[in-house]
């Protein structure tokens, strides 16, 4: 399930990039899901790593959000507790949080808030 995620994930990103380099560098993922040692999950931790934060960040302003959030899933994927809690955090912020399921999808969120 993981790896339809990441290739999702890859091909929006890169669609992104092509289509805004004027913004490629404002689109970030947050590698929350990489395996790590115990000791180096405790250092990333206190360095302030988080549970449930999204997997792109668009680090661009519109719409009176402060920016785009962005969980990839797959059709059949569903979000973790950790990761409901940070969509209520982060949108109460006030950010945008969008769950996404296919490209279409991606590229529609992307155009409705960069419009």
């Amino acid at each position: 399930m993981r790896h339809e995620e990441s290739h999702l994930q890859q091909a929006c990103v890169r669609w992104f990039r092509y289509q805004y380099p004027q913004h490629a560098q404002l689109l970030i993922a947050v590698p929350n899901g990489v395996r790590t040692s115990a000791t180096q999950g405790r250092i990333l931790k206190a360095e302030g790593m988080l549970a449930g934060v999204a997997d792109l960040l668009l680090l661009l302003p519109r719409h009176g959000y402060g920016c785009l959030c962005i969980e990839m899933k797959t059709d059949k994927g569903r979000q973790s507790d950790s990761q409901k809690q940070w969509q209520q955090a982060t949108e109460q912020a006030p950010n945008k949080y969008v769950v996404v399921r296919d490209f279409i999808q991606f590229k529609t969120e992307i155009e409705n808030y960069l419009q």
